[in-house]
């Protein structure tokens, strides 16, 4: 099973809840303090609402593709790596209350990517300094989390950042 995931940071969650669970018809697969997704069959999506600050408008956190193993991640992996893309690989991660494996790439417009697996749920949402830097300069002071890495290389390519700097 693969599925695209989007993740929003959303300035009303219990109003974002409530929108798209009558947008798509189904509730919630998880709930958690700041935090909920949706597991919708059709279309095949993985909605990820992220709490921001309140009246703040929607915006896109990050963009994933959620994997049945840890083997299509690396494959995943290996095959960004051959095509000349700069990836980060972060396994046995705990990120938005589930522990996994992942692998980030930013595209043309630096828009986060991860190809992760989804192998355990896990008690905390996983944050970090370097997540913390990426969510002020992205969607603003306080943000609970942020993905992938936040660096960038002299000539413009998005470059691996520190350990523990994804979610989600």
């Amino acid at each position: 099973m693969s599925r695209v995931q989007l993740a929003l940071r959303v300035g009303d969650l219990e109003g974002s809840i409530a929108f798209y669970a009558k947008l798509f018809g189904v509730e919630p697969a998880k709930r958690r303090p700041g935090y909920a997704n949706f597991a919708i069959a059709e279309p095949p999506l993985k909605l990820v609402l992220l709490e921001g600050e309140q009246g703040q408008e929607t915006v896109m956190d990050h963009l994933g593709v959620e994997v049945s193993s840890t083997g299509d991640v690396t494959a995943a992996a290996e095959r960004l790596e051959q095509a000349g893309l700069v990836t980060f690989a972060e396994n046995d991660t705990s990120c938005c209350y589930a522990l996994q494996d992942k692998v980030w790439v930013r595209g043309p417009g630096a828009e986060p990517w991860e190809v992760y697996v989804v192998k355990a749920d896990a008690d905390t949402l996983g944050k970090s300094a370097a997540a913390t830097a990426t969510a002020t300069a992205t969607a603003g002071p306080a943000a609970p989390c942020a993905c992938g890495p936040a660096a960038e290389q002299a000539d413009g390519r998005n470059a691996p950042a520190a350990s523990g700097t994804g979610c989600c």
